[in-house]
């Protein structure tokens, strides 16, 4: 729970979102917060926040929070509650 939490955190951070804004359903573009530029603030944030270092493929086809839960388990970090 404390990783899910940390990754809202960083979402809300890169795309300068307010602290309680919901973001688990959040897409690519759905926000107009989250256009390309913020996309590449937003890889930086998850790398430096859970010390990863994310593949181009990765960082194209991270296009929700969801993926981001599913790309990030993919560099060994742990979402289970």
């Amino acid at each position: 729970m404390i990783e899910l939490q940390r990754l809202r955190d960083a979402f809300r951070t890169a795309l300068e979102l307010p602290a309680d804004a919901p973001v688990d359903d959040l897409h690519y573009q759905d926000n107009e917060k989250w256009d390309s530029l913020a996309h590449m603030s937003l890889i930086a944030t998850l790398e430096d926040e859970f010390e990863v270092m994310i593949d181009t493929d990765d960082v194209i086809n991270m296009s929700s929070f969801a993926e981001a839960v599913r790309i990030l388990g993919k560099y060994g970090v742990s979402f289970d509650e």
